[in-house]
């Protein structure tokens, strides 16, 4: 089975803080040793990433037209890019029966840089990708999701159904990408260690709730060099096994059956 092992070249995006910084820090520890590319909008953080691999400054609340060319640029300088780690996000609480209190500005960017701006760095680098795929070389898109795309959290509304919709949108690419040597490897974290809860100040309720990393990301790195489809653990993994059992070969299977109408 094809896995993280067999990359040459990972761009991992949100990698300044929490699960990305984490796995891009990882990923460069593997035996097979691939050059990371660590992507994130905070220059201090990049530089502190700076001298254990490559990074670039973008941020993912932005336009088509700016992923397009941060898109063009990576591949002009790194031809040998055949995975993508998507982790970039943010989380806002939202409290619908106040809804003079909602903030529809923050709620549209969050659904941009938590689906649209993903779905646009995947279809800009598809067909690099495909190319790669064709010639021989495994590629990998690996989009980090979440439990609460499975199993809504109602205060955090907005996070959970643009997670819902990346969460879907992972079963049809792998649908899709069936043949083509370009893998899908769905990364669902449970509540973990992050600064993501830093906008809502909820991290210090949150500490002795999470997973923390040190215990998160040895079991996601492990599904990671598996080569897994959907790589879970925790209350997220529970979810997976009791509403999505079988979902994956229901969405296979219409595929098919739409091919041949």
């Amino acid at each position: 089975m094809p896995s993280i092992n067999d990359s040459r070249c990972v761009l991992v995006t949100g990698a300044t803080a929490g699960i990305g910084r984490a796995l891009a820090y990882a990923i460069s520890d593997l035996p097979s040793k691939p050059r990371v590319i660590a992507a994130g909008r905070r220059q201090d953080r990049l530089d502190e990433l700076a001298s254990k691999m490559d990074t670039i400054q973008i941020d993912f609340e932005t336009d088509k037209e700016t992923i397009k060319k941060f898109v063009d640029d990576t591949i002009a300088k790194y031809p040998d890019l055949d995975t993508l780690v998507l982790s970039a996000g943010v989380q806002y609480e939202t409290w619908f029966q106040k809804p003079e209190t909602i903030d529809l500005d923050k709620l549209l960017s969050e659904l941009n840089v938590n689906y649209t701006s993903i779905l646009t760095t995947i279809t800009y680098f598809l067909p690099h990708l495909l190319k790669l795929a064709a010639d021989g070389r495994p590629c990998f898109i690996c989009p980090v999701t979440a439990g609460l795309g499975i199993t809504p959290g109602a205060w955090v509304a907005n996070y959970s159904a643009s997670k819902a919709a990346l969460h879907s949108l992972c079963y049809s690419l792998h649908a899709h990408l069936q043949g083509t040597n370009v893998h899908i490897m769905e990364i669902i974290p449970p509540l973990v260690e992050s600064e993501l809860h830093d906008a809502e100040d909820t991290t210090k309720m949150l500490t002795n709730k999470w997973m923390p990393l040190e215990e998160y990301i040895p079991v996601t790195m492990d599904g990671l060099t598996k080569g897994d489809f959907q790589i879970s653990s925790g209350v997220s993994l529970a979810g997976l096994n009791r509403f999505e059992t079988g979902k994956e070969e229901v969405v296979m299977k219409g595929l098919e059956v739409r091919k041949s109408w």
